[in-house]
């Protein structure tokens, strides 16, 4: 598993690389701290996980910054409180990219 520090919106958030999620889906907590209000949204959206199936809520973030590499106006998805421990780099923004490499422990994302 990789881990990045991803900007969301000018908050930096610890986020998974998870290829087998589709999209970027944000936990209750850092919806917060990037500037979403969860009691705002609807989570209608029901998606399947390791866990079972549950609903998360469509939003879209201004900007989504991994290191060099910035994607803007990016749908993402925002986890029920208690329902995700960490943030999700998904598919949704792998896919913009021109590639990945693993090297060792480490990967590359390639804009």
């Amino acid at each position: 598993q990789f881990e990045v520090i991803a900007d969301v919106n000018g908050t930096n958030l610890r986020m998974l690389i998870d290829t087998g999620a589709s999209s970027i889906v944000l936990s209750d907590e850092d919806a917060r701290a990037a500037g979403f209000e969860p009691e705002r949204l609807r989570f209608v959206v029901p998606v399947a996980t390791a866990n079972g199936t549950t609903l998360v809520a469509r939003a879209r973030a201004d900007t989504v910054n991994v290191g060099a590499i910035s994607r803007n106006e990016i749908p993402i998805y925002v986890a029920q409180p208690g329902r995700l421990d960490q943030s999700l780099l998904g598919m949704s923004f792998i896919n913009t990219l021109n590639g990945f490499d693993l090297r060792g422990d480490r990967i590359v994302l390639r804009d």
